[in-house]
């Protein structure tokens, strides 16, 4: 019988809850948005009006959660935001664009 091997659980990326994205409103600043969220783990120089945040799990070696998150700014404001985790509050999948009236949150500094 071949020796056990241990396995550890190993955790990368940006956990990004329910609760963090209900904070995201359109018209958020892109400091807003890391604000709530945090440094996106991806940000792409030939794409700097996309962040992406990816999460992945791994326990004893076993892929078990991952998730992907996408948030698309346009002229530095909060335009959509897609992915896998959904606002808690909300009954809208995450790839919904935001609605044209709803009006630019307040600057946070």
């Amino acid at each position: 019988m071949a020796p056990s091997v241990y396995k550890i659980d190993i955790q990368q990326g940006n956990v990004v809850t329910q609760e963090m994205m209900s904070r995201l409103k359109p018209g958020m600043t892109k400091s807003q948005v890391r604000f709530a969220l945090g440094t996106p783990l991806v940000s792409d120089v030939f794409h700097p009006d996309r962040w992406d945040y990816v999460y992945r799990f791994q326990k004893a070696g076993v892929l078990t959660e991952q998730h992907h998150v996408t948030v698309v700014f346009e002229n530095d404001l909060l335009k959509r935001v897609e992915g896998d985790v959904v606002p808690a509050s909300s009954d809208k999948p995450a790839t919904a664009a935001p609605a044209a009236e709803e009006k630019p949150a307040a600057k946070v500094e």
